[in-house]
């Protein structure tokens, strides 16, 4: 058994065990391999140990590995920050983007008239070194994306402060839930999407209700 393979497997008992805890179906949580610095010949070994979703930051490795690849062999999500001058890029990509946090960037992606699934980026932590809006930056987004006719709304993405015990970043996870489920019911919309938790806190991520956790470090070790 390759080590991809058998990482993919230790993560999904994982996955497994922190939907145990949570009482919730593993088949609600959706690994995305995040491929930042890996190989192609990597990403293809964790598609065929049954990985289906693969995220990538940077649109111009992302172009490379899909071109080698394949985009068919996998549903591509871009989960970096999306530079302007890389928006014309995006949607001929990728299936998925969890990094809208501003109204620029929806309209720049609504411009290319494909369909695409979108996640708003809300950065709960206040960091400023990191992407992302405040909930009211959300709102606004929420009143633009109604006008849209592409774009389809799915969910809310967020990435806490680094913790060597993930239960300090617990509340930033259940915050996030609790941020959904008011806009559903203040919009009107049905996003289902959670894209929170990295190699280092997903199991916690999962217990508050994540739908998408993005593992990179637990399935292909570090990466310089």
């Amino acid at each position: 058994m390759s080590d991809v393979r058998h990482a993919v497997e230790a993560v999904r008992e994982r996955i497994g065990r922190a939907c145990e805890a949570a009482r919730r179906d593993p088949a609600g949580v959706t690994l995305i391999a995040v491929t930042k610095k890996v190989e192609a010949a990597r990403v293809i070994e964790a598609i065929e140990a049954g990985v289906r979703d693969i995220g990538e930051n940077y649109v111009q490795e992302a172009k490379g590995k899909i071109e080698m690849i394949g985009a068919a062999r996998a549903r591509w999500h871009m989960i970096g920050h999306i530079q302007s001058n890389k928006v014309k890029y995006i949607p001929k990509l990728f299936d998925c983007v969890h990094t809208v946090d501003s109204r620029e960037t929806l309209d720049g992606l609504e411009r290319y008239e494909k369909p695409i699934d979108i996640l708003f980026e809300v950065n709960l932590a206040g960091e400023g070194t990191k992407s992302g809006t405040d909930v009211e930056g959300l709102r606004r987004m929420l009143d633009r994306a109604a006008t849209l006719t592409f774009l389809r709304p799915a969910g809310l993405m967020t990435m806490p402060p680094y913790a060597e015990n993930p239960e300090k970043v617990r509340g930033i996870f259940r915050k996030l839930k609790t941020i959904l489920d008011a806009v559903n019911s203040e919009f009107g919309l049905s996003m289902k999407e959670l894209s929170m938790g990295m190699s280092s806190d997903f199991e916690v991520a999962v217990q508050e209700g994540a739908t998408m956790v993005r593992v990179g470090t637990a399935l292909f070790g570090e990466r310089l």
